[in-house]
């Protein structure tokens, strides 16, 4: 464990675990650096990994105000993460609010990703669905400020893309729901407020997402709604993406389906450490239906 300071100030707290090519992992808006477990207990065997808790997220610093918090400083987050531990770069792998972070990092410093996963990424992203995912979003917030972390978890955590991880394991679901309720109420409050109801649509950075040379990963549930379509979209704008679509499953992914996950994770890896995750063949044109001649 160790803590870093970031470029504006602001301490994190950072735990690593294994050796050789360095992954770091990026939490979602309801989990924190505990939320990686299963993935740094897995991938440490062959890995340097990296988890972190997000600026907000006890015991990394609760910066007071609610312009500390962005979009684009949760990627300079990742990067600043990096440089304190001297690693260049690294395999980045996200989860809804860490998901949008990781493609914010391949977007800002492509440079630096070896590789891209944004699983469960996608939440506020539709269009039609904008100014509803602003509201609910500030509705969020100041449940988090009126009703304290522990009371509010008991609501989040029943989410309509949490309850089929609730529903597959009700003591792994327990324990995040636990976890949820002992974060600073303030530190969400303010996440939700300047990162989440502030990000920009994935869809109006599709000519950035199209200049990226990132080798990238998405992973959607099929149960996980508001993620497919902006996965798809990802998809067909991403040169070197494939999409993953796990059945029967929610938005909580690494937790819900770890097995599942790490395999992915790690055949994905394989590929791109091999240099065989390449960009879309031109021939397989979206286009075309059947060749004719």
């Amino acid at each position: 464990m160790t803590i870093i300071t970031t470029g504006d100030n602001v301490r994190l707290h950072v735990e690593e675990a294994g050796s050789g090519l360095p992954v770091i992992f990026v939490h979602e808006f309801g989990g924190d650096h505990r939320s990686w477990e299963p993935q740094m207990r897995f991938f440490s065997r062959r890995y340097r990994c990296i988890t972190f808790g997000a600026r907000g997220y006890p015991p990394s610093d609760v910066p007071e105000d609610v312009a500390a918090y962005s979009q684009s400083r949760a990627a300079e987050d990742i990067a600043d993460v990096l440089s304190s531990l001297g690693i260049d770069k690294a395999h980045v792998v996200g989860l809804s609010m860490g998901g949008f972070a990781a493609l914010h990092f391949g977007l800002d410093f492509p440079d630096r990703a070896l590789s891209l996963v944004a699983a469960g990424t996608g939440y506020g992203a539709e269009i039609e669905h904008e100014a509803y995912f602003r509201g609910v979003s500030e509705a969020v917030a100041a449940n988090f400020l009126e009703q304290g972390s522990e009371r509010f978890a008991l609501t989040y955590a029943e989410g309509a893309s949490r309850v089929q991880f609730q529903n597959k394991d009700p003591r792994g679901w327990a324990e995040f729901q636990r976890q949820l309720g002992e974060h600073s109420a303030l530190g969400a409050a303010n996440t939700m407020r300047g990162v989440q109801a502030r990000r920009p649509s994935l869809y109006a950075l599709e000519d950035r997402f199209r200049a990226m040379p990132v080798p990238t990963l998405v992973i959607s549930g099929d149960e996980d709604d508001h993620c497919l379509q902006p996965g798809i979209f990802l998809k067909r704008v991403i040169p070197a993406c494939g999409l993953m679509v796990m059945p029967k499953a929610g938005h909580t992914l690494n937790l819900e389906e770890p097995a599942a996950f790490n395999a992915a994770l790690a055949e994905f890896f394989a590929m791109v450490e091999a240099g065989a995750w390449r960009p879309r063949d031109p021939r397989a044109n979206p286009a075309q239906i059947m060749r004719t001649r």
